[in-house]
């Protein structure tokens, strides 16, 4: 397996604690289950039809306002994090 060294060196920063085997290990699990995701949307989209675009509208939506959730929460840990240094 080759990995580009600045993708690599990325990787290893962010898996410090639980390591690089373990870091991969979880990535190709996800990727595997995006994979598996795909494939019941499409069985999914072949029983029901395709996704309107207000439903797609309002997945984006619903996606934005989870994003916007984990940002809150990743400054609220950073800010407790200041104030217990």
């Amino acid at each position: 397996m080759t990995i580009p060294e600045d993708l690599l060196d990325e990787i290893r920063a962010d898996a410090a604690e639980r390591g690089l085997s373990a870091y991969v290990a979880e990535a190709l699990r996800f990727k595997r289950d995006r994979d598996r995701l795909q494939e019941l949307v499409g069985w999914l989209q072949e029983e029901h039809g395709p996704v309107t675009e207000d439903e797609r509208t309002s997945a984006r939506d619903e996606l934005g306002n989870l994003d916007a959730e984990h940002e809150r929460r990743q400054a609220m840990r950073k800010h407790k994090g200041g104030e217990a240094a």
